[in-house]
Order: structure tokens, then sequence, then C-alpha cells
């Protein structure tokens, strides 16, 4: 649990007393590559932090699964809607690589809240998810998929090595065959 707790101190100071009552919270769980953590139509259970490994968020539409975007070791996660409102997810999440999560459940987490800590360090994550889905948003609007993986390229070029072409496709919404085009021009 050290990464979660190095996690977090890069977002707020953490007493040791608090940290402790953070960990007790916290169960380990291992996920294969391909285990879905989260199914579509199941109720999200947990807040998730991501030891090591590789997740994808897709949707289902029309037959087809739909990438909506990744999330690379170390981070939290958890479906927002389903867990805090405890109702059916919309959205599954899947272990692209093999994964180390420790997961802790609704009820926990809302006990942590009484941590000054943990309070600052939910509102500073909360912010930082926020401006990242913004810019996924501004991005799916405004930019080509040529665009959007050019500036995946450069920003995260090490990422991309580690996801199959054919979830990368679906998050820039476009075929495969359309991707592997790409990458051949910017080759």
């Amino acid at each position: 649990m050290e990464k979660f707790r190095e996690f977090i101190e890069k977002y707020t100071i953490l007493p040791l007393s608090d940290w402790e009552q953070i960990a007790l919270c916290f169960e380990k769980k291992i996920f294969k590559k391909g285990d879905i953590i989260l199914e579509n139509g199941k109720i999200c259970r947990h807040l998730y932090f991501l030891e090591s490994g590789l997740l994808r968020y897709y949707i289902y539409k029309d037959g087809n699964d739909i990438t909506k975007f990744f999330t690379e070791a170390p981070y939290c996660f958890t479906s927002q809607v389903s867990f805090t409102t405890e109702m059916p997810a919309n959205e599954n999440i899947e272990a692209i690589e093999d994964s180390i999560i420790w997961q802790a459940t609704l009820k926990q987490v809302n006990e942590l809240f009484e941590l000054k800590s943990w309070n600052n360090f939910a509102r500073k994550l909360i912010q930082e998810v926020q401006f990242y889905t913004e810019q996924i948003l501004e991005e799916i609007q405004t930019e080509t998929a040529e665009n959007r993986y050019k500036n995946m390229l450069k920003n995260e070029a090490e990422l991309l090595k580690r996801i199959p072409l054919k979830y990368l496709a679906s998050y820039f919404g476009i075929a495969p065959q359309s991707l592997s085009r790409i990458r051949k021009k910017l080759s």
C-alpha cells in the first residue's frame, strides 16, 4: 500500500494516524488481463486505487464496445455516478493488463471524510479528474482522430505502446484500419 500513501501525499499532507485509518479501509485485489472489474448494469460498490496495471472504461452501443478512456497506475478510479448513487453503472471497467487494485466501500469512504487529509485529497483529485474530463471532451469536439493520436503520441508515447490497437481505434472513434493508416503515415 506504500504506493497509495505516496499517491495521496502528492495531493495533501498525510499524518501517520490518518494514513493508518485509510489503510485499514482498503482491501487488496488482483485482476488478470481481461478481467472485468465493473460490468454494465451492476452497481459499483467500491472506490479503487490502481497500484499497478492499466484499465479501460467502455460502453456498448449498437453491439460495439466504445472505449471512453484509460486509467494508468498509479491512480484512483470508480464509476462515480454508480458508486455515489448506488445505481447500476452504464459502463464497464476492464483490466487490459494484470493489475493490483486496492478497494474500499462507500461506507468506508464516507467514514474517511471525517479526516481533513482525506477531504483535501478527495477534493483535489475530483478537481483533477474534472479537468481531464473537460480536456477529453474538448478534444473529441474540436480535434480529428489523427490530431488526437498525435497529441497522445507526443504526451503519452509509452502508454500508447501498452494499449491494443482495437481499443485505441475505438477511443479515437475510428476503425482499426484507419488508425493503422494514421500510424503508418506518421512513422
